[in-house]
């Protein structure tokens, strides 16, 4: 699975902004699928994540603010991010949790990660 994410940039406080992310490759095999950011000096942390049946997680510092999404028919997930802080600026990286099978029935659970998008918040 190879992940391609976009759409970060520079915003002011208040602003708001649409990460997207696709995926390609064997992407049947998507369960999960999440944004992680990490703040320079910082650890990678959780932002927010989707189920294949739409069911959403969110770190709590974005509640209210972000809304994750997913188009499973174009393996895309969008992170909607609104009411943007000087504290959301970090890289986002895009996470796809995988579990598929082999021919003898055997379990492949893997996690893939894209490439950063960088998103700076000035104040």
């Amino acid at each position: 699975v190879q992940l391609q994410a976009s759409g970060g940039g520079l915003v002011q406080a208040g602003g708001s902004l649409r990460l997207s992310c696709a995926a390609s490759g064997r992407t049947s095999s998507i369960n999960a699928m999440g944004w992680y950011r990490q703040a320079p000096g910082k650890e990678r942390e959780l932002v927010a994540s989707i189920t294949r049946d739409g069911t959403t997680n969110y770190a709590d510092s974005v509640k209210g603010r972000f809304t994750i999404s997913r188009d499973n028919a174009e393996n895309t997930v969008y992170l909607s991010t609104n009411n943007l802080k000087t504290e959301d600026t970090a890289v986002h990286y895009c996470k796809a949790d995988t579990l598929w099978y082999t021919d003898n029935g055997t379990p492949i659970v893997a996690a893939y990660w894209g490439k950063g998008t960088l998103v700076t918040v000035s104040s």
